[in-house]
Order: structure tokens, then sequence, then C-alpha cells
């Protein structure tokens, strides 16, 4: 946001560029993530599957607007742009699903296939009263156009455009997945720097990307350095490179200046940073240490859901039980049993995983009172 002030002190003006709000998007944008990261958000898109789904960013949404009690009704309360700005995916869940990549459900949670049950990223059909107060100050055609979407054959569909604000949190995200997130794959040798040159350093020595090519192969060794001050100083240099290296485009699509700006890498630097983040999904996440970890945590939540969508008035806490009757009078009581484990950690929800289900499992009551 400080970089893009300075190389557009008029657009600052007409845009109000805000440190405070970015920064306010990017500690809020993930706060909707379930236990156990994509394992979790599977595991709960299966089980809400015929009741409006499950997506991380969704359940963002939902947490700010509903959840939070900081107010008595909209949740923390906060301003329009604000929560434009942390809408990714703006249109609905239900109206994303490509009905061709829907399967039967498996016959064991132990069958269930997580590329199966990716969820489209859209929002609640039931937080949609707060999303219209969202863009209620927006044209009719603008509301339109901001939630079309583009039809893919063998996938759920998904939106086209973001406002500005959100396109800025959404570069800032993509650095710190890339280079942040392998700063400690280096770290804990997870990465080799053999791979590392042959996946990422060659393909961008030769892309002819102003300072980045030419420096690449220096920066690599800079990387899988053993002195801790001299790797920081290359992961500063790469984040630096990328921030500085994004501009502003306007659409002219938008009536509002909001949507139709936004912020972007050039294209041979969007290339770099997606093979960042190639090498990460490639050499990090898909590991099998990493999968096997959360493929348990996706039979967690799963059995947890199932215990309290059984008996929830028995199993659930008080509070959460009382949010359940009023909401089951409405058809949405699974929604709010989504909403419960959600909120959980790892470690909470191991716990009381292991004081449903094991004989021994030596959680206390104390131990689980949210």
């Amino acid at each position: 946001a400080a970089q893009l002030c300075k190389k557009y002190p008029a657009l600052d003006t007409q845009l109000s560029i805000d440190e405070h709000l970015i920064e306010s998007l990017c500690l809020a944008h993930d706060i909707g993530h379930p236990p156990f990261g994509h394992g979790g958000e599977i595991a709960l898109h299966y089980m809400m599957s015929e009741h409006g789904g499950f997506e991380g960013n969704a359940q963002t949404f939902r947490i700010l607007t509903k959840l939070e009690t900081y107010s008595e009704n909209n949740g923390m309360n906060l301003a329009r742009r604000t929560l434009l700005g942390l809408i990714k995916y703006p249109n609905t869940i239900d109206t994303l699903v490509n009905p061709k990549t829907v399967v039967e459900k498996a016959t064991s949670f132990r069958q269930v296939k997580a590329e199966q049950w990716y969820p489209p990223k859209g929002l609640f059909s039931c937080d949609l009263d707060a999303f219209d107060w969202v863009l209620a100050p927006l044209s009719h055609a603008d509301i339109q156009l901001f939630m079309s979407t583009a039809q893919q054959k063998d996938r759920h569909a998904s939106t086209i455009y973001k406002s500005f604000d959100c396109s800025i949190m959404e570069l800032a995200d993509d650095i710190a997945y890339a280079i942040h997130d392998l700063e400690d794959a280096i770290v804990m040798k997870m990465v080799s720097q053999h791979d590392f040159i042959n996946q990422v350093a060659n393909p961008i020595s030769i892309m002819q990307i102003d300072w980045l090519s030419s420096n690449m192969h220096d920066l690599t060794e800079r990387l899988f350095s053993d002195k801790p001050y001299i790797r920081k100083n290359a992961i500063g240099a790469l984040v630096n490179g990328f921030i500085t290296a994004i501009f502003i485009s306007k659409q002219d699509l938008f009536d509002s200046d909001l949507l139709d700006y936004n912020a972007q890498l050039p294209l041979a630097n969007s290339q770099a940073l997606n093979l960042f983040k190639l090498f990460i999904l490639e050499y990090v996440i898909k590991k099998p240490e990493l999968q096997l970890l959360e493929y348990k945590g996706q039979q967690i939540v799963m059995a947890l859901f199932e215990a309290f969508a059984s008996e929830p008035t028995r199993l659930l806490p008080l509070n959460t039980s009382k949010r359940w009757m009023a909401a089951q009078a409405l058809g949405l009581g699974h929604r709010i049993i989504a909403d419960y484990i959600s909120g959980m950690t790892d470690e909470y929800a191991t716990r009381l995983f292991n004081h449903l289900f094991l004989p021994k499992g030596n959680a206390t009551l104390d131990a689980l009172t949210p």
C-alpha cells in the first residue's frame, strides 16, 4: 500500500489507499479457515454438501458479519469497504457448484477422496443479507458484473472480479505464501537447493525480468545459506522485488472506482511468482508427511460433525446448543455445527475427538470448555 501511494499519488487521493485498511484485510482474511487446513475444509464441505456447503473464505465473511460478538447483530460491525475488500469470491456456493462434478457420498469417511470434495469458492446463501448490504451503494450494473462467473467444464464455476483493496490483499497473500513459506521450508530442510534451481531459479533466470532474472542464481545461493541473516536478506530482496513491480490498472468496466481499479503484477513477474508457489505446492504441501496429517484431521472433523449432528442438544456446549435450536427452526441447524467445529484449533479438535471416541481419552470436561 505504501509503495502504491508513492507510485500513484493522484490515485492515492482518488482511491483513498489506506495502509490500516489493507493491514486489517490481511490480518482477517484467513480467520474462517477450519482446523487441519484444507483437510478440515474438505471434511466440512463434505458434511455440509446438502446444507449449503462450506468454504474458508465464506466462513471468514460469516464470522465478521454474523458470529463475532462485537455488536448485537452485525458481527464485528465493519464498514462496507472493509467487508468488500475481504470478499475474494463475490457469489454464492450454490450458484457456483458444477452439477457434473457432484459425486455420490462415500460409504465410509475413510473413502472420502479430497479431490472430489473441493468446495466452490464463494459465500454462503444464508449470509446473502450481509452481502447485499455491502453491495447496496453500488449500481445495479456494477453488482451484476461483479457477481459474474466463468463456467468450467470439469470444475466448479469461479468468480472473475475483486475489489481494488482485495486485489492488494491477495497479492500480499500470494507473495507471503510463495516467499515466506519457502523460507520456512528451507530452514526445516524440507526442500533441496538442487530441486529449487531446476524448478524455479533456472526458468526465472531466462525470463528477462528486470533485476530478478539476472540476480536469481545469486539469490538462490543466499537463500540456502547456513547463515540466517544472509538467508533473510535474500527473502527481503525477493519480497521487495515483487512488491515494487506491482502496478495499478483500470479495467473501464465498472462505475465504481473501487471495482474498476485493481493492483496486479506484470505478466512475467506473475509467472515467476507462480513458479515459487508451484514449488511450495509440489515439494512441501503435497509431501506425504503433510498429507497424512491433513487426512487425519479430515477424519477427526467428519467424526465430530457426525456426532454433533446426531444429538446436538446432548453434545453441543450450552450456548451453541441454544444457537442450534434457534437456527434449526429455520432449517439451518447444520450451519451452527459447522460454525462450532470450524472455530476449533487443531489441538482442541483432537482433544475433543479423543474425549468422545477413545476409551482412555485423557481430555477432561474442564479442558474442553469453549
